[in-house]
Order: structure tokens, then C-alpha cells, then sequence
């Protein structure tokens, strides 16, 4: 292969070789690569070595040409084939011209020249054939000076001759905008650099003031019983500390201490002989005189009272009258009430806060005389009798009222008190009727009808009501009340007149509902709301939905459940948008239950799920209703609805087969799972249920070909670990062995199969075999904790805390920021009594996991009983209030310090925020046995059933023991109990030695 350099600068690459080509063949394929005549072709081996054009038959070889030899081809120039060549080649050069000067070359002399080498560059603008100033045809000679910049040098003028143009101005904005961006990428960290450098000096460098200044900032928080309490600083300088050796303190005499002692007594009466009365009188004086001035106003000369203000003033006076002051007050207020009743005794509320005056002032005897004064004065005034009737002996109330109705017959407040002086029933029914009977205005009154219903039986209330609708067709409760008393097809006639009188009124509507509820006529029920619902709207009105919602709760708490249930079915859609349905039948839903209304929330999801037939989330919701809040036939129904409408939904299957089996039908829950199996054969959450229905009730053989059924037809990780559980709890390692690396070779990504296999060989002491499948399941599963944490405690078990150290180290490198690494080797630690390098690296992994409420509760747990309070608010600073390991620990503190309800509060928290850790419920069932009484015991340990607890250190370890893998939840928390005591024990024996 030959390499040529043609003219155009391009290579040829022609396939040659130099040993059995001629000159010949190469001139003739560069002809036919270059399309250049062979007549043109000057070939060159280097810039003076020429080939011979002589003898073209030899060989390229004999010339010195070898493989990968690189020629370089020249054409001669003739007539008429040069290039165009440019002007300036040939062109004169311009005056003061210096060749290379653009580059910075300068004009040199030498002896034999005479002046300069060069004559002063042409100014800026001034170019070939310009002219030059006027001003500048003087030569002013050269200065190196003028060249010089302080920072670029000399070499500031080396383009001053040029022309600025467009270019030159767009290439420095170009690069000033660059200068700004960089400038702008250095500001942030510059600004934050010397904001840390600021922080470090001011904080190393704190004076009193700025020390104490965020505690200043706080005093405003602070009560004034706090304020109080804070002791005096006193003055500690030398000097006073010197002159306070030679200060002498002298008894206080006792004068002084009598007189002191007089001025803070308390006496209820005054001595002449000791007080300044004059002094005493002109400011009791002053007192009064303001008082008066707020009740009075003086008009032309006359003064009068606002007597209605008065006695509001009047009752909100204290009745113990002790000092003169006031004593004055009531002489004056009296003198001006009296002027008051003398200029217009016709005014009653003047004589009603006469009385009352003298009532505060402790003269009954006088408020009752001017009281009946009034009655005399005023004897229309209902105010005044009523008045007369309160201030009067008990005896004498009842003529005064007597007196009050013969005045006013038409006062229905006079008659409602002369019934209520009565105390004999027989006698209040008499008065009332009474009042009815006197006037026709009486007689329509609501408020007597009501009070003669009350005391009437139900026979008499019957009548009564017949007679009160007949005289008050207006008031509702009478129709109604009155329905309610009467048969079916009384009532019937009843509800529908009061619908004539009342076309407007839903509750006649919703009472016939009642009604025909109660009649047992169900399928009228929603009949006659619906009907009622139309012929309301047809009347104008406007159905509010929240409105009907709350009459459906009325009615349901009156235990008309099928009236709420069809007063829901036909108000719950109204003036509600198609696309918010959803949400807000839910939403509504919810309140109901929180307000206790357990049947209008339950008529709400049925409507809801006539409605959405088809939604999964709907169905859902329904479900866990009626499991919170039906029973066993109405959650069974409704499962059964909801597998007919979504048949490939597996949830509703499976639960459906829960509730019957924890009822204790394990054929029902058994023929659900045989017809879900049907419609999803391939389920493996449904093929799984069968099998530990059947390994649950002992049904051994049948469970094992339940898992051989999975395994051929869904064939999933989760399968074979069941698979390999069954044969462990049988005891058959051989076969749970078999299982599980036959599952590994169909999933080798899940992570619980190696883990299964290596605690397999733990139980077989085939420690070498463990850490071989753990170092292997680490290798497909780099991100399982749990493989991390086994590996890491086998390394500690056979080969020391070096090992483990060594494994958690790598873990923690491959998987940042995880808390249960970092709490393992800590843990790892302790167990070692390596204290000091437990807490360098819980702070380590505070720093790195400053969230994380495990960490801050084992801190909690390390530090000194001091300082865990402190620690548990640091915690909840950065946890937030909702952590639940926080809260256990904080309860722990709590509970050692003997705080029993704040104790038993966070616990309760702690659960409720985490029901499925089974630790918690632990602590909790602890505490109680200790502190708690037998009710308390027992709700702790029916909510640990109801939650399920799956998860927790400690509770895994006694939930998932081949001995326990059949116990209940109560069995197994009374078991983690016991383990809990122990390691308790162990651990204060420890600290004891």
C-alpha cells in the first residue's frame, strides 16, 4: 500500500506493492484516481528527491519505495493553467509598511542605516490613499511609553492600528458576558464560603450581649407568675462586696411595723377617731358622681334617667351594701327615680327600677310598696305585674297575678305565670284552659296549646290536638303530634290535610314515610318521598340536599331505618356534578360515621354502588363498612354482590373466604376459594389461600397438592418459598432444601429464598454452606437488607465482631443512607461493650440518616438518664411528632420517671400510628399487665388481634419460630412478653456486675 500527496491536499491510497510494481503501473493508477495525465505527474520521495521519469519498468522497491510510503505528487504550472493569483501578492505595499507588524514585529536599526527602521505607524482610521490630519503631518516622533499599560505591558498597542468595527463589538460582548457568568458561578460559593468563615468567627467570638440574645428574645413568653418567680441578680461588684463588710443594719422599730400592719388590714367598719372622714367623704363623692354622670344627662336644666339602662345595671349590682359610698349612691339613684315617677307615672319601667332599687338596697318591704304603686299607676303594663308577681311573698303571688290577668286578659306571659305559681297539675291545666277561654286571641296562641298539651295524658292530648290544629292550623307539630297519636287511617286523613294547609312543608312527607314504615309498608316508603320530592319542586321550592341529609339522620335516630334509607336513595345525587360523585358520596359517607349515623352511611354506599357498579375502590369501601360496623349476613351479602359484579377481582374472593373461616365455616370459606378458582385459575393469592386454609385446620395432604397445583400453574418465587415453609414445618429439611434451590434456579432475584437457605444451614450448624448462600443471594440481591444482616451476625458468630464489622461496613457503602445498617453495627458494638465506638458511630449515623426515628430511639437509648430528655426533643425536632419508635422510647423515659397516663397515652399513639409492629403492642401489653387494670389488659389485647401484627425485631423472631408457627396473636404477644422480661432481667443483671 502507497500513500500519495496530491496538490489539493488530499491522499491518495492506492493498494500497491512495491516489489512487483513498476513506475509505470503507478503513474498510470494515479491517471486513473487523479484523472492527471502521466505527462504531468512530478512524484517526489522528499522535498529534493525527484523520481526518474527514464526507465518506467522499475520497480518501485529499487527506488526506495516500501509499504506504506508516502509520495507527494507536484504538477507544473504553463501557459494559461496557473491559478489566479491575488492583488495584493503584487501589489505595492502601502507607506510605513512593516511586514509582520499585525504579529507584533517591530523595526530594528543597525549601523549602516541612518534613522529609524520604521517611520510611526498610521493612526486608527487612517488607511491606504486617506490623507492625514492636518494635526498629525508633524512627525511626533516614538515613545516606547505610549505603549505601555500597567498590566498589559507593551503589548497594549499591538492592535491600536486596527479598525474597530460591528465584530469587535460583538466579540467583547461575547466575552464580557462570558466574564459575568463565570463571575456569577464563583459568587454563590464565595458569598457562601465567607458566610461560613462570618459564622465560625461570630459564633468562636460571642460577647455577653449576642450570647444571651436569643433568651432575651423568649422573655415575652414568659407568665407573670414566671416573671415574679425569677430571682434578683443582686450586685456582686468588688466594690459593693468590700463596703458591705462594714454596713450595719438596724432594727425596724415598732411603730413602724403597727403602722404597716394598720394600713393592710381589712375592717368593715371605720373608726372616726383613726380616719380623715372629710378626706374619705369628698373621694366617695367623686365615685359617685362619675357613676352618675354615665346614667344621667342634663337637657335645659332637667335631669332625667334612662330607666331601662338602669336595671340592667341594677342586676349586675352587688346586694351587700357595707360602705358609705354606697349608701350615698342609693340615696342619690333614689331621689332620682322619685323625681323620675313623679314627672311621669305612667312610665313603668320608672317604678319597676325604683323597686329594684330598693330590692339591691335590702328594703323588700319598700320595693313592694312602690311595686304595687306601679300596678295602680300602670295597670296595663305587663313588665309591672310580672314584676309584682316575682318581688311578693309566694303566698301572695297568685292574687297578684289573678289581679294581672283581670287587667290584661290577653297576656299570654301573665297567664303562662300564674300557671307556673300553681304546683298541683289538676291546677295549672285549669288556669290554661282558663287563658284559652278568655279571648279568641288566647285561644290561638301556640304557646298555651303547647303548655295544655304537656300536661294532658294521651287520650286528653288527642283532644286537645284536635281542637289546637282547628284554632292553629298553621303549626306544624300539632298535625304531626297528632298523627302520631292517631291509627293508620286516621292519621292517613290527617297528614293529608295538614299537606293542605302546609303544601311547602317536607316534614308532612317524611312523617307519612314514618308512618307507612311503621305500618310495615316498605315498598310505599320510597313511593311517597319521591312522589313528595316532585310535587315540592313542582311548587317552586329549591330541594336542599344537606337539608334532607340531616332529616334522613333525624329519622334514623328515631329507628326509621327504611325512611333514611329512601330519603338517601332520592336526595344524594341532587346538585351534584356526574364527575364529583365519587368523591363527595364518599366524603359524605365518611361524616355520617363520625356523627354515629352507621345507617344513612350505609344507605349511601348502597346508592353509591348502584351507581358504580363496576368500581373496585367503591366496593372496597363498602366492605370494610359493614366489617366495622354490620354483621357477619351483611358482609357476606355484600361480598357476594360484589364477586358477581367484578369476578377477576381476587380481593373480594379472598376476603369473603377470610370472614367465613374466622367464623369458623371452613366449608363455606372452603367452596368460595373452589369457585374463585374458577373464574381465575391462575390466581396465586387464591391458590395460596386455599393452602393455608388447609395447613391452618391440619388438612396436611390436601394442602401439599394444593402447592404442587400452584407450582405447576402460576410458578412464582412466593410459591416455593411456601412450598419450602410447609416442608420445614413438617420437619423434612431434605425437602425444604430441595425446594429451595430448585426455586433459586427458576428466581435466583428473590431474595427470601437464599434467605430461607441460609438460615436453613444455620439450623444444621453448616456455617461454611450459610455464608456461601448469603455471599451468593448478595450477588443477585445487592440491595437486600436482610441478607446484609444475617451475613453480617453469622460473621460475628463464627469469626468475631472484626468480620461482622468488615460486612457491615461494605453494606453500608452499597446501600447509603440506610438506618438499619447503621443500627446493626451499633448494635454490634454495644454487644461487644465497645461504648465509645457505638456512639462515634450513632453520631456518624445521625448525620447521615437525620430522619430516621430507629436511630434516635436507640440514642435515646444509649445516653445517661440525665440527658434522654433532652435527647427525645432533639428527636421529635427532626422526626416530627408522628414517628412511632419516638414515641415508644419517650414513653419508655416516661414510664421509668412513673408518669403512668402520659405513659399510657404514647403508647397508644405509638400503636394506633403503627398497628403492624409487633414490638409496640409488646411494650404496651407490658405496661398494662404492670400499671393497667384487668379492662385495660383485655382492650390491649383485642386490638393486637384485630391489627395482625407482621412486623418487629423481636416479635418476628417469636412469630416466625418453627415451634410457634401455628399459635394465635394472643399467644404469641404473651410469649414476646415473657421473652421481653427476660432480656430485661439479663440486661440489669449485667449492669449489676
Amino acid at each position: 500500500m502507497v500513500f500519495i500527496a496530491s496538490p489539493n491536499h488530499k491522499t491518495l491510497t492506492l493498494n500497491l506493492n512495491p516489489k512487483t510494481t513498476t513506475l509505470r503501473t503507478l503513474r498510470n493508477q494515479i491517471e486513473q484516481n487523479s484523472i492527471m495525465p502521466i505527462t504531468h505527474q512530478r512524484l517526489f520521495i522528499s522535498q529534493s528527491l525527484q523520481l526518474s521519469t527514464q526507465d518506467d519498468s522499475t520497480l518501485l522497491s529499487d527506488l526506495g519505495i516500501g509499504p506504506l510510503s508516502t509520495l507527494t505528487l507536484h504538477t507544473p504550472y504553463f501557459g494559461g493553467t496557473q491559478p489566479h493569483r491575488y492583488a495584493f501578492l503584487t501589489a505595492k505595499p502601502p507607506p510605513n509598511y512593516v511586514a509582520g507588524l499585525g504579529r507584533g514585529a517591530t523595526g530594528f536599526t543597525t549601523r549602516s542605516d541612518i534613522g529609524p527602521a520604521r517611520s510611526n505607524p498610521p493612526p486608527i482610521g487612517a488607511g491606504v490613499g486617506r490623507e492625514k490630519p492636518e494635526e498629525e503631518e508633524e512627525d511626533q516622533g516614538y515613545d516606547e511609553n505610549q505603549r505601555f499599560d500597567e498590566f498589559e505591558g507593551n503589548d497594549m498597542g499591538l492592535f491600536a492600528s486596527a479598525e474597530y468595527d460591528e465584530d469587535d463589538d460583538k466579540a467583547d460582548a461575547v466575552y464580557a458576558a462570558i466574564d459575568e457568568r463565570m463571575k456569577s458561578r464563583r459568587k454563590d460559593r464565595k458569598e457562601a464560603l465567607k458566610k461560613e468563615e462570618e459564622d465560625k468567627f461570630h459564633a468562636s467570638n460571642l460577647n455577653y450581649p449576642e450570647l444571651f440574645a436569643g433568651l432575651k428574645r423568649k422573655l415575652h413568653t414568659l407568665s407573670d407568675q414566671e416573671w415574679e418567680s425569677l430571682t434578683e441578680i443582686g450586685d456582686y461588684s468588688w466594690k459593693n462586696r468590700k463596703r458591705g463588710k462594714f454596713e450595719s443594719f438596724v432594727p425596724v422599730p415598732d411603730t413602724l411595723l403597727e403602722k404597716a400592719r394598720q394600713e393592710q388590714q381589712h375592717v368593715a367598719s371605720v373608726n372616726p377617731r383613726n380616719t380623715d372622714l372629710t378626706a374619705l367623704g369628698e373621694g366617695k363623692g367623686t365615685v359617685m358622681k362619675l357613676k352618675l354622670d354615665r346614667l344621667s344627662d342634663s337637657v335645659s336644666g332637667l335631669t332625667s334617667v334612662d330607666a331601662n339602662g338602669y336595671l340592667t345595671d341594677l342586676r349586675s349590682m352587688n346586694m351587700n351594701i357595707t360602705s358609705s359610698s354606697d349608701i350615698s349612691d342609693i340615696k342619690k339613684s333614689r331621689t332620682l327615680f322619685r323625681s323620675l315617677r313623679e314627672s311621669n307615672p305612667k312610665h313603668p319601667h320608672g317604678w319597676i327600677a325604683s323597686a329594684r332599687l330598693e330590692e339591691v338596697a335590702g328594703k323588700l318591704k319598700e320595693a313592694r310598696k312602690i311595686i304595687e304603686q306601679g300596678c295602680h299607676e300602670c295597670p296595663k303594663s305587663e313588665d309591672v305585674w310580672l314584676e309584682a308577681c316575682r318581688l311578693v311573698s309566694p303566698c301572695e303571688a297568685k292574687a297578684v297575678a289573678a289581679m294581672g290577668v283581670k287587667q290584661i286578659p290577653n297576656s299570654v306571659n301573665l297567664w303562662m305565670k300564674a300557671a307556673h305559681l300553681e304546683h298541683d297539675k289538676l291546677a295549672k291545666m285549669r288556669v290554661l284552659r282558663k287563658a284559652l277561654d278568655r279571648s279568641d286571641e288566647n285561644l290561638r296562641s301556640v304557646r298555651l296549646w303547647k303548655a295544655v298539651t304537656e300536661l294532658c295524658d294521651d287520650e286528653d292530648t288527642r283532644v286537645t290536638l284536635y281542637r289546637a290544629v282547628e284554632v292553629c292550623p298553621w303549626e306544624l307539630q300539632f298535625w304531626t303530634g297528632l298523627a302520631r297519636l292517631e291509627t293508620y287511617e286516621a292519621a292517613k286523613k290527617i297528614l293529608n290535610n295538614a299537606r293542605e294547609h302546609h303544601p311547602k312543608e317536607r316534614a308532612i312527607w317524611v312523617e307519612a314515610a314514618k308512618l307507612e314504615e311503621a305500618k310495615g309498608n316498605m315498598s310505599m316508603v320510597g313511593k311517597l318521598i319521591e312522589r313528595g320530592i316532585k310535587l315540592l319542586q313542582g311548587q317552586g321550592l329549591v330541594i336542599d340536599r344537606e337539608t334532607w341529609m340531616k332529616d334522613a339522620e333525624n329519622v334514623e335516630r328515631a329507628g326509621h331505618v327504611a325512611t333514611c334509607h329512601a330519603i338517601i336513595q332520592n336526595t344524594v345525587g341532587l346538585g351534584v356534578e356526574e364527575e364529583d360523585r365519587k368523591r363527595t358520596w364518599r366524603a359524605d359517607a365518611d361524616e355520617c360515621m363520625k356523627r354515629g349515623s352507621i345507617e344513612t352511611a350505609r344507605a349511601i354506599y348502597a346508592h353509591a354502588l348502584t351507581v358504580f357498579l363496576t368500581k373496585k375502590s367503591i366496593w372496597r369501601e363498602a366492605a370494610m363498612f359493614e366489617k366495622s360496623h354490620g354483621t357477619k349476613e351483611s358482609l357476606d351479602a355484600l361480598l357476594r354482590r360484589a364477586v358477581k359484579y367484578l369476578p377477576q377481582v381476587e380481593y373480594f374472593w379472598l376476603m369473603a373466604a377470610k370472614e367465613n373461616w374466622l367464623a369458623g365455616d371452613v366449608h363455606a370459606a372452603r367452596v368460595i376459594l373452589e369457585e374463585a378458582c374458577k373464574f381465575i385459575p391462575n390466581s396465586e393469592g387464591i391458590l395460596l389461600a386455599a393452602f393455608k386454609l388447609e395447613f391452618e385446620n391440619h388438612e396436611l395432604e390436601r394442602a401439599r397438592m394444593l402447592l404442587g397445583k400452584a407450582r405447576a400453574r402460576v410458578d412464582t418465587g412466593r410459591v416455593w418459598m411456601k412450598s419450602a415453609i410447609f416442608e420445614r414445618e413438617l420437619g423434612n429439611s431434605d425437602e425444604e432444601k430441595k425446594f429451595l434451590e430448585e426455586g433459586l434456579m427458576h428466581f435466583p432475584s428473590f431474595f427470601k429464598l437464599w434467605l430461607m437457605l441460609g438460615q436453613l444451614e444455620e439450623r444444621l450448624n453448616e456455617f461454611k454452606k450459610a455464608k456461601a448462600a448469603y455471599d451468593s443471594g448478595l450477588k443477585h440481591c445487592s440491595n437486600c437488607i436482610p441478607l446484609w444482616l444475617s451475613l453480617a451476625n453469622l460473621e460475628e458468630k463464627i469469626n468475631g465482631l472484626s468480620k461482622a464489622r468488615a460486612v457491615l461496613t461494605t453494606a453500608r457503602k452499597k446501600n447509603s443512607r440506610n438506618p438499619e445498617l447503621w443500627l446493626a453495627s451499633v448494635q454490634a458494638e454495644l454487644r461487644r461493650g465497645n461504648k465509645k465506638e457505638a456512639e462515634t458511630l450513632m453520631a456518624k449515623a445521625l448525620q447521615e440518616c437525620p430522619n430516621s426515628g430507629i436511630l434516635w430511639a436507640a440514642s435515646i437509648e444509649m445516653v445517661p438518664s440525665p440527658q434522654r430528655k433532652t435527647k427525645c426533643r432533639d428527636a421529635c425536632k427532626n422526626c416530627g411528632d408522628k414517628d412511632p419508635h419516638v414515641k415508644v422510647a419517650w414513653a419508655k423515659l416516661l414510664w421509668h420517671e412513673r408518669k403512668i397516663d402520659k405513659t399510657r397515652n404514647m403508647l397508644n399513639e405509638a400503636v394506633t400510628i403503627a398497628p403492624d409492629i409487633g414490638d409496640f403492642w409488646t411494650i404496651y401489653y407490658k405496661f398494662e399487665l404492670q400499671n393497667g387494670t384487668e379492662e385495660n389488659q383485655k382492650d390491649v389485647l383485642k386490638r393486637c388481634v384485630s391489627a395482625q401484627p407482621k412486623h418487629g425485631e423481636k416479635w418476628q423472631s417469636i412469630s416466625k419460630a418453627v415451634e410457634n408457627s401455628h399459635q394465635p396473636t394472643e399467644a404469641l404477644l404473651k410469649r414476646a412478653v415473657v421473652a421481653l422480661r427476660k432480656e430485661e432481667s439479663a440486661a440489669t443483671a449485667k449492669n449489676e456486675q
